[in-house]
């Protein structure tokens, strides 16, 4: 008679690896999808179906966030010092909605400046405790990438675009969530925004040195940065200019 005995082996969920495949994959799919809505958008739909479709869009993306922290919650593990959704990518996923329903342009000149400066960050070095299948993996792919999307649509299908004065708008209105931060942070001693403390994953802000140094040279950088982000959108617009002038 032969025995077979079988050994449990418990699923060890590690912090995401940068440049791992549970890096690059999510951002791969991201692009595909993100630039398919957009193109479907453009060429399929009319104004009120585009309209819809990325309000629809921006809820799920909502619901997502919503729901992670109720699940958090419901598991009697959440910490108000870490797991509030005040990190400003999970925040402006929440209120993503209020955005894709009016589509105010104040509101997109200052978004669009947060959203593909605070991704990028988190697209190319990820800060995420558990890998693939957990909720926290999917809900961080799910914010970010949603983000961008958002944006973009709002970029390419109802033909937003900021302008020079756009950069320092957003910048004073980032002043603004950093003070809220700075008091939630001393009232919670928490870390929120990281402002107290750098991400334990490796991202840009370890080249800027040590506490406060990291914070004030990313105030510093901000307007350059910014400025980066704006190029693309000054270049397609002289362009524009250019092919209206008469031959």
């Amino acid at each position: 008679m032969i025995t077979v005995q079988l050994s449990i082996v418990p699923l060890v969920l590690e912090r995401v690896v940068l440049g791992s495949a549970e890096h690059w994959i999510p951002v791969l799919i991201g692009l595909i999808f993100g630039a398919g809505i957009i193109v479907f958008a453009n060429q399929k739909l009319n104004k009120s179906q585009q309209h819809l479709l990325i309000h629809v869009l921006a809820v799920v993306v909502s619901l997502i966030v919503i729901s992670f922290h109720l699940y958090k919650f419901s598991l009697c593990t959440y910490d108000i010092q870490k797991d509030l959704p005040l990190y400003l990518c999970s925040l402006l996923a929440i209120i993503m909605p209020i955005f894709t329903h009016y589509r105010k342009y104040w509101m997109y000149e200052i978004l669009v400046f947060w959203i593909i400066a605070g991704t990028l960050q988190a697209i190319l070095t990820p800060d995420i405790a558990t890998g693939f299948p957990t909720f926290d993996y999917l809900r961080y792919w799910a914010v970010h990438l949603g983000l961008l999307m958002v944006i973009f649509y709002a970029t390419f299908v109802f033909k937003m675009a900021p302008k020079f004065k756009s950069i320092f708008k957003s910048i004073l209105a980032l002043q603004i969530y950093v003070l809220m931060m700075v008091a939630i942070n001393y009232l919670l001693n928490a870390n929120y925004f990281y402002l107290n403390q750098k991400p334990k994953s490796a991202s840009l802000l370890d080249y800027f040195g040590e506490w406060p140094l990291y914070i004030i040279v990313v105030q510093l950088i901000l307007v350059p940065y910014f400025l980066l982000i704006y190029l693309p959108f000054y270049l397609a617009n002289s362009r524009t200019k250019l092919d209206k002038l008469p031959n």
